[in-house]
Parts: C-alpha cells; structure tokens; sequence
C-alpha cells in the first residue's frame, strides 16, 4: 500500500506549523513531512514541536544533513523522540546540499565515505549497541546511548545516483528521493534499491519516499509550472487539477514502485491548512472511487518498524 502525505515546507515561518499540524491530525492525513533546509528550520525541534501538538499523525524527517551534525547527538535525539512519541515518528539523514555545507564549514571532501560510515554508526547506536568508530570523519569511542529507542527505527536516507542508492538500499531501511524524480526514476531506484538489499541480506521490503509537487485551485498549473522551471525540474514533476486528477497523477508514482508519496505544495500556495484538509478527504475520496481502486491511502499506513 502506498502512502500519502503532505510536506511543510519551512519556506513557511514557523508559527504557522501548529495550525497545520492540527489540519492534518484532524483530518485524518497519515503523515506530514519536515525538511531541515539551511537556513531554514531545524528537522528536531519542529518534529518534536508537530508531534507534541498532535495525536495521530505521523511525522517525518526528511532529511537531517549528515555534515552539519555529529552523529551522537543525532542518535539522541531521534532516541528521545521515538521514545516520547512512539511508531510515530520517521526520519532521514543525507549528503545535505554541499553548497550549503560549505558555507557552514562542514563540507566533505568524500560525501560517501561520510554517508556511509554515519549511517553504520548511527544504526548501531539506534539499536542499542556500543559503538566504537575510527573512521575517516566519524570517531566514537565506547558510545551507547542510555535511553535507546524501544524497538527498530526504521531509518531513511536520501539518495539520487546510484553509488548512493546502492548504499541505502545495504544500509538503510527505506530512502528518500530527491525532489523532481519522475515515475521512470522511480522505478529505475527501486530495481537499484532492492538489488542492493537483497546482495547485503536484508529481510523485508525497503520503502522508496518521493515528493510531488501538487497544486489545486485557480491558477494552479501556472504556479507549478513558474516553481519547477525556478528549479530547473521537469514540469511533468508534479500533479495538479481536481481531487480526481490528482489522485490519477499520484497512481503513477504509486505504479512506479513509490511507498509514500509527500505532496509539496507552491511557495505560494494561498491555504496551508486547507490543502492538508483537501488532500486528506478529498484526494483520499477520489482515489478509492478510481479505477481498480489502487492503494493510495491517506487513513491507514504501513508499519514504521
């Protein structure tokens, strides 16, 4: 079954996230995504702030920057909330845009080597192991978390070309892809994705994320087209129209092997609230009346572990 959510963009001011975390929690939305952009909002505290306002809804990260953090201090916290909010809480960590990890002094010369050996560390200080590194940019030494989370986080990690897809696919759980990734480059992910897991003797099904861009409403064609070509993403990148057009549009990622779809609204996007409230009922409706009745669902997602 393929999920839906909505991403808050943080090109939003933050005193605006707890109106838009309660549209989505009453609403019935299943998940409403986060981004830690520079120099925008923080992932951690907006995630923390989203789940404390809710009670349902689940919440994601997607995704934390692997240089701007030490990986320590990313397991504690992803631990701490796991375990104040449990099964409703996801998130990813990735390269970070290297633009901006220049600018803040933490650029990586080899940002694979960095991905990999942050991403070893932290799966095992999630589960509870004390880990000892000495790696090329991550050093532990004898480090356990005291409060580890309860049971397996089910961790994500962004990728795009395939060297660090293949590392996902062996490493991580599930993974994020980039914004603008078409339903081919779906499925060409997946068939990298699953190959890798399967050579690194993983169990179960490791999950694809993906953004769409998404508008409904007057002129909203035009403000996806002016968004993606800001961009430099392809305009066949998104989905817009009615709830039924919509819900036809997302089938197509869904096909292409996607496990949840985050709906990215236009910076201009006039009504957070009400586009958290039109795609949980709305788009929801519309999909369950649509031919074959493909899961696209918006009321019941899969497990987090």
């Amino acid at each position: 079954m393929t999920e839906l959510g909505v991403v808050f963009i943080p090109q939003l001011p933050p005193e605006r996230l707890r109106s838009v975390v309660r549209a989505a929690d009453e609403s019935g939305l299943a998940e409403l995504w986060l981004w830690e952009d520079c120099f925008l909002e923080s992932g951690i505290a907006t995630a923390a702030a989203a789940l404390a306002w809710s009670e349902r809804v689940r919440i994601g990260v997607g995704v934390l920057p692997v240089p701007l953090r030490n990986v320590a201090l990313t397991a504690m916290e992803i631990a701490t909330i796991d375990r104040l909010f449990p099964e409703r809480f996801r998130v990813g960590v990735g390269h970070g845009v290297q633009r901006w990890m220049d600018q803040v002094g933490s650029k990586a010369a080899s940002p694979m080597t960095l991905l990999r050996e942050y991403l070893t560390a932290l799966q095992g200080l999630l589960a509870g192991e004390r880990v000892t590194a000495e790696g090329r940019y991550v050093t532990l030494k004898d480090v356990a978390l005291d409060w580890p989370p309860l049971g397996e986080v089910g961790l994500l990690a962004a990728a795009s070309g395939p060297k660090t897809l293949e590392l996902s696919g062996s490493l991580a759980s599930g993974t994020v892809l980039t914004g603008g990734t078409l339903p081919d480059g779906v499925a060409a992910a997946r068939s990298v994705l699953d190959a890798a897991r399967a050579a690194a003797g993983l169990p179960g099904r490791h999950r694809i994320v993906v953004y769409l861009m998404c508008a409904t409403g007057a002129e909203a064609s035009a403000r996806v087209t002016a968004e993606l070509t800001r961009a430099g993403l392809p305009i066949e990148a998104a989905v817009t129209g009615d709830a039924a057009s919509i819900a036809a549009g997302i089938r197509r990622w869904a096909e292409a092997g996607a496990d949840t779809v985050v709906l990215q609204p236009t910076q201009d996007e006039p009504d957070m609230e009400g586009f958290v409230r039109f795609v949980a009922r709305d788009v929801a409706t519309s999909e369950r009346a649509g031919p074959g009745h493909a899961a696209v669902s918006v009321r019941q997602g899969f497990p987090l572990r």
